[in-house]
């Protein structure tokens, strides 16, 4: 179809392909600007033109790259400016705008499908079901977490199992466990040998305090004459001294 029928059936549905395309260009072009003056402003602050005053010449060699870029952007976007023209903005051969009943018919026709009972019934059956099944997902999820979380405590549980029988097993701990034993036994023998001495000095040193107390008691009490003679007070009293002791 030739492009002045395209473009009145483009304006009968208030479309202006070529604005669209303009406004895309002025955009690309924007763009392109903004990117390289961001380029230059932080080109200045890396080479510090301001110190070394080549200020002209940093502006000079950006500016002949972007001339570049643009030369050849602007041929890339003229290409593709035509092709929107020719392909994407033309009417087919042959195409004709449907009367207003018929567009009416037409949305009716849709409105009422989009409408029916029986296809609401069925979406929200549908909706249901996923409903259900994110739950069963959720579910699944949990207990697979729960597993993986039971499986890494076993296989910690095991690897530790694992060293305790690996040190048991090896040869250097069984012997320092024996030598431990022994020294155990040896050092048993050693506190009963020590406790048995200390309580035969305990006995020791009390017969001799009991001694010397007799010895002081008869010699303090001449009158005494010895245990053989003395009277019962007497005792009494000696058995008293004794447990002062």
């Amino acid at each position: 179809m030739e492009d002045s029928e395209s473009e009145a059936i483009f304006d009968t549905l208030n479309l202006n392909p070529q604005l669209f395309i303009n406004e895309t260009l002025n955009t690309v072009d924007d763009l392109l600007n903004d990117a390289f003056d961001f380029y230059l402003q932080e080109a200045s602050k890396l080479l510090k033109v301001e110190v070394t005053g080549c200020s002209q010449e940093l502006t000079k060699g950006v500016n002949y790259i972007r001339n570049m870029i643009q030369s050849s952007l602007d041929k890339r976007l003229a290409m593709w400016e035509k092709y929107c023209l020719r392909h994407c903005f033309t009417v087919p051969e042959g195409f004709s705008l449907p009367e207003n009943d018929e567009l009416l018919a037409s949305s009716s026709t849709i409105q009422d499908a989009l409408s029916d009972p029986d296809v609401d019934a069925e979406l929200d059956s549908l909706r249901n079901k996923l409903t259900l099944v994110g739950a069963e997902t959720d579910k699944i999820n949990s207990e697979l977490k729960e597993l993986e979380r039971q499986s890494a405590s076993s296989g910690h549980c095991a690897g530790l199992i694992n060293e305790a029988l690996q040190l048991y097993e090896d040869t250097s701990v069984q012997d320092m466990f024996q030598e431990m034993m022994q020294t155990a036994t040896e050092l048993r023998v050693k506190m009963k040998k020590l406790k048995t001495r200390q309580a035969g000095k305990m006995e020791h040193e009390r017969a001799e305090r009991i001694h010397n107390s007799l010895t002081n008691y008869f010699t303090v009490n001449p009158k005494k004459a010895g245990l053989s003679n003395a009277k019962l007070d007497d005792l009494h009293e000696f058995l008293a001294e004794l447990k002062k002791m």
